[in-house]
């Protein structure tokens, strides 16, 4: 049966993610008008906040091998994604380019990162839909992203893991015929 494991009243809860072993649950939860990171324990229901960020952090998924986070930030201006140690230790940025990256999902087979870009033009704070945008793919330990497609879409477009089992295939949503 369904059971709540955020804390009401606490502020929107965006779930993104499980560890693999599933007892650990990360979010994006909107805490005191910011929204950082955060995990839930499944079982107890403890909360624990791995970022403290003034600006948003978003879209984290666990690494196939839970020892890393992937997420994207307005930290550094732009949205870009970045990676840090499963406890919220260690950010590392990931993009640099003039684009404004969100939702990194991770292959399962652990070595490719897709995602998509929008323009620089665009405000890295709000969460964009029906817009031209890039669907990019670089390698898992960073490197040049690359395009692989272009697509009229944006929020939804891959919010959720969205690689095939075998990583050879990507699912994504687009809003053109």
């Amino acid at each position: 049966s369904p059971k709540m494991v955020t804390r009401p009243g606490q502020g929107h809860s965006y779930l993104h993610g499980w560890t693999p072993d599933k007892s650990t649950m990360i979010f994006t939860g909107q805490r005191n008008d910011k929204f950082n990171l955060f995990t839930v324990d499944v079982k107890s229901g403890n909360e624990t906040q791995l970022t403290n960020e003034e600006t948003l952090d978003d879209g984290p998924e666990y690494s196939p091998d839970g020892k890393y986070i992937f997420f994207n930030s307005v930290r550094t201006g732009t949205m870009k994604l970045w990676r840090m140690d499963a406890n919220g230790k260690n950010p590392v940025q990931l993009t640099t380019d003039e684009y404004n990256d969100w939702f990194p999902h991770i292959s399962p087979d652990g070595k490719w990162i897709v995602f998509i870009s929008f323009p620089a033009d665009m405000d890295p704070t709000e969460h964009p839909f029906y817009k031209h945008c890039l669907l990019r793919i670089m390698p898992y330990e960073g490197g040049e992203p690359r395009v692989i497609g272009y697509v009229y879409g944006g929020q939804g477009t891959i919010n959720v893991p969205s690689w095939s089992p075998d990583s050879k295939e990507i699912a994504f949503v687009s809003n053109s015929n």
